[in-house]
């Protein structure tokens, strides 16, 4: 085989025939997904929800709403980062222009058009889209909101922890340090001296003192790799039967899970009200709406156990080991918290928090870890919590690709394809094996015949007879 040469020059067409064009494997996942979201008349509800945004005859029209909740639903499904990354994404895909609503030639919207008009729509608006999204899963028979498992992570924020300032005076760090130096007696300190006397002082980073000038929500934290960041709180509730995100919540990333369950139970409790307000999506769910929650040991307390008791709502929350319990006037504490120990004892409830272990991390490492939002590159909790709505959101739509096509995102409809093609290699190879013994077989039971015949056979000898039959195996 010769050598081919790359061009150095070419003459470029002037004309090209769309139909001729490279097409992808994601080209199937977005044309199919775009198909599902016509069908149920996407388009038509957010621009009906977001009209009272905008004022008509005014200015040049803005991109469609539906192409905006898109490109935030294409972060999500290609794993990106940044609304940049999305832009860039965008305008260099083949795939992704006609999911948009636009032609080759065709200029798609940049990342400030994008935080324009998530500044413009309220996160009531992201809410009710997710709402939607949430009523196309019940309609497909994919939410049923009758066992919910809750599970947190936490995000790093963008903003740096050399950019703190004092809440009270609005010192930098280094200022902060400088100035305790010199109180100690060290008049010019170096930076030596000033990392010494940092690192024997207790609390230094409390968030009482400290915040983030540009992102005052961002808490100081210890992550899950036990680094320290200015971090928020993702908090989600899941359908242990369908592996739905029926609720997300976004808070202080210091905040105690005992003190943010009830906040997504309740939003979870909200959001299932409103599916069940729809006649067709409200008959696929359970007829005992949140009647049991499953959740790890830090969200173990008396009050929880209490207050999810009183509530009708049976807890599969694992009890850490507190020793010896003293319930002296604590009757409600005590019955609640021997119930919910039977309960996860039992072996239903050992079940439980398996699948809860496996559900939930799962939704938490593709949304942030695959999906692209474990660093955050907005700032603001409305900002970020707007993005984490439909983030889940096409969490959820994935499920219904993976009832459609057996894969939930582009990269999976590829992947799937790939083994498709092995598994066909693989058989191809095996029928020709087999059909090579078939063969070897029967010239040796042929042999064989002529052998009991006593009829000589051709000139050409194949061997012993004894031999052929150790050695093929037949």
């Amino acid at each position: 085989m010769g050598m081919g040469k790359r061009q150095r020059s070419k003459q470029e067409n002037l004309f090209i025939p769309t139909a001729s064009l490279a097409r992808s494997a994601s080209h199937a996942f977005y044309e199919r997904l775009n198909a599902a979201l016509a069908a149920a008349g996407f388009d038509d509800f957010v621009e009906d929800l977001c009209e009272p945004f905008y004022v008509a005859g005014k200015g040049r029209p803005s991109i469609p709403p539906g192409t905006y909740f898109r490109m935030i639903l294409v972060g999500y499904f290609e794993g990106l980062e940044s609304e940049r990354a999305i832009d860039w994404r965008v305008s260099d895909s083949l795939a992704l222009r006609p999911f948009l609503g636009y032609e080759l030639t065709d200029s798609t919207p940049d990342h400030s058009t994008l935080s324009r008009i998530r500044q413009r729509l309220p996160v009531e608006v992201h809410e009710a889209v997710f709402v939607w999204i949430l009523k196309a899963l019940s309609k497909a028979g994919l939410l049923k909101g009758k066992t919910v498992a809750v599970d947190a992570t936490t995000l790093e924020a963008n903003a740096a922890l050399r950019s703190l300032r004092r809440r009270d005076t609005g010192q930098t760090y280094d200022d902060y340090l400088t100035d305790l130096a010199k109180a100690s007696g060290i008049d010019t300190p170096t930076r030596q001296e000033l990392a010494k006397l940092d690192k024997k002082r207790p609390k230094k980073g409390s968030n009482d003192d400290w915040q983030h000038p540009h992102d005052p929500d961002a808490k100081v934290t210890k992550m899950k790799d036990r680094r320290t960041h200015l971090a928020h709180k993702a908090e989600h509730t899941v359908d242990l039967d369908t592996q739905a995100i029926v609720a997300v919540s976004l808070g202080d990333a210091n905040e105690g899970d005992t003190s943010s369950l009830p906040w997504s139970l309740l939003r979870a409790e909200l959001n299932l009200d409103a599916v069940a307000a729809d006649p067709p999506a409200g008959r696929k769910l359970h007829r005992q709406i949140l009647h049991e929650v499953v959740a790890d040991k830090g969200y173990h307390s008396n009050e929880v156990l209490v207050d999810l008791r009183a509530g009708g709502i049976r807890s599969h929350v694992s009890e850490p080991d507190r020793g010896r319990r003293v319930w002296k006037d604590k009757p409600d504490a005590k019955v609640a918290v021997h119930a919910n120990r039977r309960r996860t004892r039992s072996a239903r409830g050992q079940r439980l928090q398996k699948r809860r272990a496996e559900i939930v991390e799962r939704s938490i490492a593709h949304l942030y870890d695959t999906g692209g939002m474990r660093r955050l590159h907005l700032r603001g909790r409305g900002n970020i919590f707007k993005r984490l709505l439909i983030h889940a959101g096409a969490f959820n739509l994935s499920l219904i690709m993976r009832q459609l096509l057996g894969a939930g995102t582009p990269r999976g409809l590829a992947a799937l394809g790939r083994a498709l093609w092995t598994s066909i290699a693989v058989f191809k190879a095996a029928v020709s094996v087999l059909s090579a013994r078939i063969d070897r077989c029967t010239a040796v039971a042929a042999f064989s015949a002529l052998s009991l015949l006593q009829i000589e056979p051709s000139p050409i000898r194949i061997g012993h007879p004894r031999i052929m039959r150790r050695s093929t195996d037949c």
